[in-house]
């Protein structure tokens, strides 16, 4: 889906070191498609041992952080293995724009070539927009990918960088696959150019 703009509300997760054993634990990652991941983001977190009481101290499911789509984080977000079910966990869930202070480089990468949006921003900044939701009753941050500006509701506007061709690819909604498949025609006359050569012909 293509990307552009967004103005959503912000789940505030203020920790350090969130690796994807916590996004999506192991057990979970036995599906075969993308989708299904959403309802075990955070699962340890989020719910008792049963796995269906919710855990009180973790306020993801509240009315206040409902429907959220923009997920605010602190350093090191999605440290751990490299799985990509952590970003289609995210993305299930419903968020499309993560905002860090840092990422690992796998799970950042993992987040672009599905789709969502990871914004590196200063540490104090992040800080502030950590400030800013705390005294705010619902707090929202709009996000332009075409300027690379956001902006929260409670005034503060902030820049960040994205690497040109992600930035083309999510705000064409593309994926790498769908670049390949741009190009099927090329590829399929490279392939018979390639099978005549072989030939001899």
């Amino acid at each position: 889906m293509a990307f552009n703009h967004l103005a959503g509300k912000v789940f505030p997760l203020n920790r350090d070191n969130v690796d994807t054993d916590q996004i999506i634990p192991k057990q979970f990652l036995k599906r075969i498609e993308r989708k299904g991941f959403g309802q075990f983001l955070f699962y340890h977190w989020r719910f008792e041992d049963d796995g269906k009481t919710l855990k009180q101290d973790f306020q993801l499911d509240t009315r206040k952080y409902s429907d959220s789509e923009i997920l605010l984080g602190g350093k090191n977000f999605g440290c751990g293995s490299s799985r990509e079910h952590a970003p289609w966990s995210l993305q299930d869930f419903g968020f499309k724009v993560i905002i860090a202070k840092s990422y690992a480089d796998i799970f950042y990468n993992n987040c672009l070539k599905n789709g969502i949006l990871p914004i590196r921003l200063p540490e104090d900044t992040v800080d502030a927009l950590f400030k800013n939701e705390k005294k705010a009753d619902l707090y929202k941050i709009e996000v332009s990918l075409e300027s690379q500006m956001l902006c929260d509701s409670e005034g503060l506007i902030a820049s960040f960088e994205v690497d040109p061709y992600w930035k083309t690819m999510l705000m064409k909604g593309l994926d790498e696959i769908d670049l390949t498949l741009k190009y099927g025609g090329k590829i399929e006359q490279y392939e018979k150019q390639n099978e005549v050569s072989v030939l001899g012909i």
